[in-house]
């Protein structure tokens, strides 16, 4: 495979419940023609309502990454996104019945293993990258996020949280294929229990229990399993990021740095780069050091591990 653009062999479906809706949801992800990138379709509405994975499109970024056209909207859509951007998937269409991705176990695992299901097609036109010239940064109220010229895609996240389960994390990666299966995709999303009894009363998190998140007491993590990675919270932000990044439309080159960053930031900061259109470049790369792997050029049980396969 050389660096051209991909999408699926064939189409994959799951079934799953919205995070925050509790409602039960049905996801389609079909193979797209080149060019086309990574598109939602509502098909609960008539007529269907078609939203591209762009920056344009994204309406929230309160407590996940939400895109809509007029009064259609779609939520967190951030650890699919991830999944596509991880395994090199430049084009597909995520046909949706319902106004929320399923969260599935909570991670980018169970997509990663639907789209291995499906298989990787190459298509016929070369993938374009974003290669960043210069830096750019944002922050609020504290955090801060940046992205500065690299040879590669890159990401340092530091988080910091005043509770003793959690405290100050630090996670830094070179983002290939394998090291997103084996080090980032399994990675779930996490909340205080406290947080969760009040968003419940304030309509969200409906559908959040211990089987799709990470629950944190006042002293301890409330899953019986336990963690995944001793640092999984820093790992699942990063699983964020990558995710929302992903909405410029194209893999990056470039080095991202976060500090108790999140989805608003991430938008915040895809905005601001594409402002500063001095401080980037679209380039195609045809060179072997862009090729995306194979599934098959990827250990199976570093797969296995990622999407708890048997």
């Amino acid at each position: 495979m050389s660096g051209v653009q991909h999408t699926i062999k064939r189409p994959a479906r799951a079934v799953g419940i919205g995070l925050h809706s509790g409602e039960k949801v049905a996801l389609t992800i079909r193979p797209a023609p080149e060019d086309m990138g990574i598109v939602f379709v509502r098909t609960d509405i008539r007529p269907r309502t078609w939203i591209p994975a762009k920056p344009d499109f994204v309406v929230d970024t309160r407590f996940a990454t939400t895109i809509g056209s007029g009064k259609v909207t779609i939520s967190t859509i951030e650890h699919l996104m991830a999944a596509f951007s991880g395994a090199g998937i430049d084009n597909a269409m995520v046909e949706i019945d319902g106004p929320e991705v399923p969260v599935m176990d909570g991670s980018a695992g169970p997509f990663m293993s639907l789209i291995k299901k499906a298989g990787l097609k190459s298509q016929r036109r070369c993938r374009t990258f974003l290669e960043v010239l210069e830096r750019v940064s944002v922050s609020n109220q504290g955090s801060t996020l940046s992205i500065e010229p690299s040879s590669h895609f890159s990401i340092n996240f530091e988080i910091d949280f005043d509770h003793p389960v959690i405290s100050r994390q630090v996670f830094s990666q070179k983002v290939t294929p394998r090291t997103f299966t084996k080090r980032i995709a399994k990675a779930r999303t996490f909340g205080f229990l406290k947080e969760i009894e009040l968003m419940r009363k304030n309509g969200l998190a409906r559908g959040g229990s211990l089987e799709n998140a990470v629950v944190v007491g006042e002293t301890s993590v409330l899953n019986a399993e336990g963690l995944r990675f001793s640092d999984e919270f820093v790992r699942h932000k990063v699983l964020d990021l990558i995710g929302d990044i992903y909405l410029l439309g194209r893999p990056v080159k470039g080095r991202l740095n976060a500090y108790k960053s999140g989805h608003r930031l991430h938008h915040l900061l895809v905005q601001e780069l594409l402002k500063r259109r001095y401080a980037w470049r679209v380039v195609e790369e045809r060179e072997d050091k862009w090729k995306v792997p194979s599934w098959g050029t990827i250990r199976e049980k570093d797969i296995a591990a990622a999407v708890n396969l048997p």
